[in-house]
């Protein structure tokens, strides 16, 4: 029942977009759900382009199913979508990378990737890469985790999929950050840092999961040192739950005996900031992804040269910071 809901809502954002837009071409931007305002920052940047371009041959359609955590319902729309004549370039980002790439294959239009990437070895099916560069973000996250804590300790990755590109770079990059070396898959002491039993804890991008989980992380492991939240899911999708937990922990975070850096700066995620319930956030640009987009989709069409990634750029913010740390 829950997947037949996500694809009716898919297809009906299809359907009513086609409505309004039926004399023009379509540029499909295709997101892991829409239950999640990441996307909607990217939906209003789609929505902005197509505003500023009303003359335009082209529209810029959003879509997705309705659950973040419905991978094969993504995969089923951006089938249908290819399979629709009015679609002429799809941009996508992937929840279960090679899913994706197994549903675009043979694709006889330009595909791109937005936000998340295909996995290295399938990255010869799309034609660009447009959004974070995920490493370097991950990389950021762990750097102000050292300046925290620059003797380590124990810590706990919370992620998303564990089949999402963009998560797994970021996770990367982190490891690289703490452990001063390249390529270590899980830490065991090296920088200082060892990652507890139990982590990393993957919660499909749900906001009271992960809540949850770094609960039970702390029940489990009362001395933990640090939480490294890869996305920014457990504060901007559930921030009330957010703030109950912390409550509890007020003072091990004031004292920096408990740190947590998190991924994104969107919803509650820079109020959280203020109030001291985060040491740092590193935020994407979701809005100019989806502003980009449509851009991009026209120059593979018309056959111009694309880079290859178009990295958007990142936004850092601290309690001491928040009031100025996003580009406006």
């Amino acid at each position: 029942m829950k997947k037949t809901l996500s694809l009716l809502i898919g297809a009906s954002l299809i359907l009513s977009a086609s409505a309004a837009f039926a004399q023009k071409k379509n540029l499909v931007i295709v997101v892991k759900g829409l239950d999640n305002p990441f996307f909607e920052a990217i939906h209003q940047g789609c929505e902005k382009w197509n505003k500023e371009n009303a003359s335009s041959p082209y529209a810029c359609v959003y879509t997705g199913p309705a659950s973040t955590s419905d991978e094969a319902g993504e995969a089923q729309i951006v089938g249908d979508v290819l399979g629709k004549p009015d679609t002429v370039a799809i941009a996508i980002s992937p929840s279960n990378a090679p899913l994706i790439a197994n549903a675009v294959k043979g694709a006889k239009i330009p595909v791109m990737t937005l936000d998340a990437d295909l996995k290295k070895e399938d990255s010869a099916l799309r034609k660009t890469y447009l959004g974070t560069d995920n490493y370097l973000m991950g990389f950021r996250l762990g750097e102000y985790l050292k300046k925290a804590k620059p003797k380590g300790g124990t810590v706990c990755f919370i992620e998303g999929n564990a089949a999402a590109d963009n998560i797994l770079r970021r996770a990367s990059g982190t490891r690289d950050s703490l452990s001063g070396a390249k390529g270590v898959e899980m830490l065991k002491g090296e920088g200082g840092w060892t990652e507890v039993a139990g982590c990393p804890v993957f919660t499909n991008d749900d906001g009271p999961k992960g809540v949850q989980a770094m609960s039970d992380m702390l029940t489990a492991n009362p001395k933990l040192d640090a939480f490294v939240i890869e996305g920014g899911w457990p504060l901007f999708g559930a921030p009330q739950p957010y703030r109950q937990l912390t409550d509890q922990y007020k003072k091990q975070i004031a004292d920096k005996s408990l740190v947590i850096v998190a991924a994104d700066t969107i919803g509650d995620e820079v109020a959280l900031a203020k109030e001291g319930r985060v040491e740092a956030l590193v935020g994407q640009r979701p809005f100019e992804m989806g502003y980009k987009a449509p851009t991009a989709m026209i120059s593979l069409i018309e056959g111009k040269k694309v880079d290859d990634p178009i990295f958007t750029g990142l936004d850092e913010c601290t309690r001491d910071t928040v009031d100025t740390c996003i580009q406006k």
